[in-house]
């Protein structure tokens, strides 16, 4: 067999090496179980074990071997969850989860690995790894040694000097101070401080509220440590910070005792047991050998690493190099022993990228015409399924019967050890789930629509030919490259086999580079999580609502058609009465002569058409200004609008089965919240009459129920849980009414003095901080002019100082990052946030506000929804989800089954976050989706 470079010879005769041969890798061995552990499918060896994150940890410390050359080397593991941080800060990492069950016994196999290859490996209770690779670094630093940390942990950043770096395992790229001053704004040795200020949400260390990163180092750069910014914190001239730093300073100075390194932790192995050698082989074959790594054992000579199952390898986009590849020639697949061979190929490949080409857009309405698959970059084929000839004179094309091939393709696609990589994966898994197209299951899959989605949402589109050219530099050939357009269009189904070869199996290929490219940032980037546990999981989720449908009463929906035309007819009357002439309500151009000609207004605006404006802002404006006119029009165009869009809509949207398919959107908005489409059950109104009518035409099945679960305010919770608003926290930890709170608290009213009215402003600048808006929009919302409605924001902010510093905070991080964070994570990134049109940059920050916490919201419910469905059939229930709007998750119950489905839905809702305030969930159900309400 083959031996890695880090290798040596016996311990008693090895010669003591000079200090400047002498170099010590030290391996955060956390990082890569869990990089190990996400990267592959679920994995057993013969005996039912499960080894995924083994074989890919094995397969990531073999490789590394392979490419690295040191004196010494060691993997450092975290020994228990408790430390000795959690007695001076019981909260530290309290809120991580448990680890996945079927990683728990794979951990003690971990460490049989590392031994196996001939690898110190270090733990010691009582410390994290972190501590023990500080500790170790001090120790052979002192010794004249080199040290490289393999980890991309910011928190073992402070360690970087002159003789220790880090090497992000990722990347393969160096972190030297340069490197640190980018991330942090300070040299090495001034990371603890930052960090002391800044906190760390994902292992609760508190810091100072308020305070990021950038304020932090600006803090320490002018006073030069914690203590001594605690001492003069008195001299800071901005108040908000100046009162958060006295107040939170014990918080700051626990912070720092988290997050400094522990130096002189105890060294459980002598340094020279670190000393780099080979591994011994039997040990080594018999660890591959008793897990059925046989690809491992192939790459180091030994076995033919032909497994049935081989398990996909962790890629990274060095080793893949998927752009080297030429894009085609493809190969066309007409036999089913050509058919059998590219599916043995994709299962030694442990990995195929997956695409269908169909009748239509509908998913559930569409057939198959063909499938490709790549099982490499450069390395795809198409099976055609449905061609026909374009005439009668052209010959019929070769090509597989459909069902054979679906019974063919059928174990691979349900195979646990073959990923399966799509793009805007939703589409595909519900054509193939459908009987007509046979039926199919695909699992496990990847999306990288939804990779690029976790990465850089609101940051660019991602449609495959978009992200094709964004990172591969490839464009793809178009569909109207091969169909025609206008009235030369054919079907996908009559174009020749090599042309709709050319096409389709490119797109599988593109999809399998853009999995290369795109799959391992996720963790460097840390939306590894997000994609994982929320995103992909999504997926079955909303194929599984869209299949379902809701059901839509006929005979209901023909009364409310017929309803708002007769109320249209007599909205137009009154707008003919008004002006004292028959016009077309419907014409923006006459509406604007009208206005602002026939009758003089003032506040007209041309287009670059010549035309007035008549949009709703301007009717709106001129309606608070007591313009009847504009009032009535507002009116008729939203009632025009429900019928089109809902009345009319729904009708042309029924099926066969008398229910309406939404289709879901996963990747459109730039805050991770869905859109539907086909029809949009989005926007329907909630409070107006017209919204309820149309509600009440969504009906239960017979012997169920419509049932409705809305988080109560979600958004104005997350923005007492981000702000930390100490009053907010109390009125929803006391279950009170936040905005007649909020009016006692800025209009200096007694609790049981507030009105209506004051409730109504405190409600609507509640909302509005939310959304950023100005005193003018206030003004404008409330019939105020903009001095008074300023006035109110100012209050609002004196009594909520948390609240503007966050405001201020979030605006700072999108200048200098071009992205916020949710609460949870994600990258929302900002376009124009650096625009040099003030109106451009004013709305960029104002979306910068609002952005955490619409996303915040989405991410809630999402969590919700990919737990419910499980949460569900465990309680034995049968509900099942059918819609989402926002914040309300609509399901269709059994009679039976309410008090028990109710229970389950808040039981899970309320517990998919733990905020500083509680999450509330208000269930209904009823006959109607109305009267669920």
């Amino acid at each position: 067999m083959t031996t890695t470079p880090i290798e040596g010879v016996a311990e008693a005769s090895r010669p003591a090496l000079p200090a400047e041969d002498r170099h010590l890798i030290l391996v955060d061995g956390s990082g890569y179980i869990f990089r190990a552990y996400h990267a592959l499918p679920p994995m057993t060896r013969p005996d039912g074990t499960p080894v995924n994150a083994v074989f890919g940890f094995a397969q990531m410390l073999e490789k590394f071997l392979s490419q690295h050359v040191a004196s010494h080397i060691a993997v450092v593991f975290d020994s228990a969850r408790e430390t000795f941080r959690n007695a001076i800060y019981p909260a530290y990492k309290a809120h991580r989860p448990e680890p996945p069950e079927e990683l728990v016994p794979q951990f003690a196999l971990i460490r049989d690995a590392t031994d196996a290859f001939g690898v110190c490996r270090v733990e010691l209770p009582g410390f994290e790894a972190d501590d023990l690779i500080a500790s170790y670094a001090r120790e052979f630093e002192a010794e004249g040694g080199r040290v490289t940390i393999v980890s991309s942990d910011k928190d073992l950043m402070q360690l970087i000097r002159d003789r220790v770096i880090m090497l992000d395992p990722i990347k393969q790229k160096p972190i030297r101070a340069p490197e640190v001053m980018e991330k942090f704004g300070v040299a090495p040795e001034k990371v603890v401080e930052v960090q002391a200020l800044a906190g760390d949400a994902t292992d609760n260390v508190p810091g100072v509220p308020g305070i990021g990163i950038k304020t932090a180092a600006q803090l320490i750069t002018e006073y030069g440590d914690l203590e001594t910014l605690l001492a003069r914190a008195g001299e800071i001239k901005q108040p908000k910070r100046r009162e958060v730093l006295q107040t939170h300073a014990e918080a700051a100075r626990i912070s720092r005792k988290l997050v400094q390194l522990d130096v002189n932790a105890p060294l459980p192995c002598p340094v020279e047991d670190m000393r780099a050698r080979a591994p011994e082989p039997a040990r080594l074959l018999a660890f591959l050998r008793e897990n059925n790594f046989r690809s491992l054992l192939a790459r180091l000579g030994e076995g033919d690493g032909g497994a049935p199952h081989r398990p996909r390898p962790v890629v990274d986009t060095a080793e893949a190099s998927p752009e080297a590849a030429p894009f085609g020639p493809y190969t066309t697949i007409t036999d089913r022993a050509t058919l059998d061979a590219w599916i043995v190929e994709a299962r030694a490949a442990g990995v195929v990228a997956l695409d269908t080409e169909t009748t239509s857009l509908d998913a559930l309405a569409a057939r198959l015409v063909g499938i490709c698959l790549a099982t490499a970059p450069g390395r795809a084929a198409y099976i055609p399924l449905g061609h026909a000839p374009a005439d009668m004179l052209t010959e019929m094309p070769a090509q597989l019967p459909q069902a054979e091939a679906v019974e063919a393709l059928r174990p691979l696609l349900a195979d646990p050890g073959v990923l399966k990589v799509l793009h805007n994966a939703k589409y595909d898994v519900e054509v193939l789930a459908n009987p007509a197209n046979g039926g199919l299951t695909v699992a496990p899959l990847d999306d990288t629509m939804m990779i690029s989605y976790a990465l850089e949402a609101g940051l660019h589109g991602h449609g495959m030919d978009e992200l094709s050219q964004l990172h591969l530099g490839h464009k793809p050939i178009s569909f109207d490259e091969v169909t025609g357009t206008g009235r030369a269009r054919i079907s996908f189904a009559q174009v020749p086999l090599d042309r709709a070869t050319a096409y389709a199996a490119e797109d599988a290929d593109v999809t399998l580079r853009l999995w290369h490219a795109l799959r391992p940032r996720l963790r460097a980037e840390k939306a590894l999580a997000l994609y994982e546990q929320v995103e992909r999981r999504m997926i079955p989720v909303l194929a599984a609502m869209e299949t379902a449908g809701i059901k839509v009463d006929g005979a209901e929906l023909a009364r409310i058609g017929q309803d708002f035309a007769e109320r249209l007819v007599v909205l137009e009357a009154e707008c003919h009465r008004l002006v004292g002439r028959p016009f077309n309500v419907g014409s923006p151009k006459q509406l604007g002569e009208i206005l602002f000609q026939e009758m003089g207004l003032k506040g007209g605006k041309k287009g670059k058409t010549g035309a007035y404006s008549t949009d709703a802002s301007v009717l709106e404006e001129l309606a608070a200004q007591g313009v009847e006119l504009a009032r009535t029009v507002l009116d008729w165009r939203q009632l025009a609008k429900l019928k089109s869009t809902y009345v009319e809509g729904l009708a042309a949207a029924l099926a066969a089965d008398g229910r309406v398919h939404t289709d879901f959107s996963m990747a459109i908005t730039s805050t991770g919240r869905l859109s539907s489409t086909e029809p949009n059950l989005q926007n329907i109104p909630i409070r107006t009459e017209e919204g309820v009518r149309i509600r009440r035409a969504f009906v239960a099945e017979p012997g169920h129920v419509l049932m409705s679960a809305d988080y109560s305010q979600i958004e104005l919770r997350l923005l007492a849980h981000l702000a930390d608003v100490p009053t907010l926290r109390e009125a929803f930890a006391n279950g009170e009414d936040i905005h007649s709170r909020t009016a006692a608290e800025i209009f200096h009213l007694e609790p049981g003095k507030v009105d209506k009215e004051a409730r109504r402003r405190a409600k609507t600048i509640n909302f509005g901080i939310i959304y950023g808006m100005s005193a003018f929009g206030l003004g404008a919302r409330l019939g105020i002019g903009p001095g008074e409605a300023r006035g109110i924001i100012d209050a609002y902010f004196a009594q909520y100082p948390g609240i503007r510093a966050e405001m201020e905070r979030l605006k700072d991080e999108a200048r200098i990052h071009g992205h916020v964070l949710s609460p949870f994570g994600r990258r929302l990134w900002i376009a124009d946030i650096k625009s040099k049109d003030p109106v451009r940059r004013g709305g960029a920050e104002r979306q910068a506000i609002n952005a955490p916490f619409q996303g915040g919201a989405a991410e809630v419910i999402k969590r919700a929804m990919v737990r419910v469905p499980q949460a569900l059939r465990d309680a034995g229930l049968s509900a099942r989800m059918l819609l989402q709007v926002h914040d309300e998750l609509v399901l269709e119950v059994p009679e039976a089954e309410v008090d028990a489905t109710a229970a389950t839905l808040k039981s899970v809702m309320e517990s998919v976050a733990q905020l500083r305030v509680p999450l509330l969930v208000e269930v209904g159900h009823g006959r109607s989706w109305a009267e669920a309400h």
